[in-house]
């Protein structure tokens, strides 16, 4: 679905189809999260963005970035199995604050991704959750962009840089 909507990140999400406009701040958080990412996985893991993960009938999510091994990324399908994803990292645009904030956590944390960090450059700061469960993620924490995050995973302890992660000029201040 991603090609439909040059521009638009297009979704299948509650049975609807959803596609938000891509803006320069939204891809530059995606490159320097990849990138960070990218230095500090092992080889037997891979970064993928704005691929389909199908949940179910209604919901078929193409997240920001997933971490899954790489031998499946290897294999360069359009779709795959969200049971493979360890981590995933959604950024926010103006269009997708309600899913990656209300929906996507419990579709995610439904199926077992260990963590899911929500960088949200409207706002300026940096949500990440862990300890998933049929209730949504157990974990949660709201950090201001500015010091490094730790995200302690499956992976490893990854570090993510947010003191340069780009901040929309009309966002509210930074609290």
């Amino acid at each position: 679905m991603a090609d439909l909507f040059p521009g638009w990140l297009t979704e299948i999400v509650e049975g609807n189809v959803v596609a938000s406009p891509v803006t320069p701040h939204h891809g530059s958080t995606i490159r320097q999260i990849w990138n960070a990412l990218e230095s500090q996985l092992s080889a037997e893991w891979d970064v993928v963005s704005d691929v389909a993960f199908p949940f179910d009938e209604e919901n078929e999510l193409c997240p920001d970035l997933a971490v899954i091994p790489a031998s499946e990324a290897e294999k360069n399908e359009a779709a795959y199995s969200p049971g493979l994803i360890t981590l995933v990292v959604e950024v926010v645009s103006q269009a997708s604050r309600r899913r990656d904030h209300e929906i996507k956590p419990h579709l995610y944390a439904s199926r077992g991704i260990t963590n899911y960090v929500i960088l949200d450059p409207l706002k300026g700061h940096a949500v990440m959750m862990w300890n998933p469960g049929p209730d949504g993620y157990q974990g949660r924490d709201t950090i201001p962009y500015g010091p490094d995050l730790t995200v302690d995973s499956p992976l490893g302890k990854l570090v993510i840089a947010t003191g340069r992660l780009p901040v929309d000029p009309k966002a509210r201040p930074r609290r």
